[in-house]
């Protein structure tokens, strides 16, 4: 854990699950560097499955396609993919809406507007917002 927080950087928290392999020396390390350890629910295997989900989704759709070389760069295509992920990237888990527009009321067909599509790049044409 002080390996992963050099010169002072470092999270405020640390989200972690009940295991056995962390122990009490572990959190010593935790409090005395200054975060704030946060423990998943115990027998709740579901609590990390949204953010594991999204790790994955991130990683597969966005990061293997890159070859990051510094901080600022991974923190730039991340904040897009973030974006598109929320305003413009339909979800199958919520009938093909957007996240950031899920409660907007649904256009029926005949009020749908009409005229030409038009496709926006996201990420450098990785992904394309319409």
């Amino acid at each position: 854990m002080r390996e992963g927080t050099p010169w002072g950087q470092r999270p405020k928290y640390l989200i972690r699950e009940n295991d056995g392999k962390y122990g009490h020396k572990f959190k010593y390390v935790l409090e005395s560097s200054g975060i704030k350890d946060i423990n998943t629910p115990v027998r709740a295997p579901r609590a990390n499955a949204i953010c594991e989900r999204f790790i994955g989704t991130l990683k597969r759709n966005c990061l293997d396609h890159y070859l990051i070389l510094h901080e600022r760069q991974l923190r730039r295509v991340v904040d897009e993919f973030v974006a598109y992920y929320n305003d413009s990237r339909p979800h199958q888990g919520i009938d093909q809406l957007v996240p950031n527009r899920f409660h907007d009321p649904r256009l029926s067909l005949s009020n749908k507007p009409k005229g030409s599509i038009v496709s926006k790049p996201v990420l450098r044409g990785l992904h394309l917002s319409y």
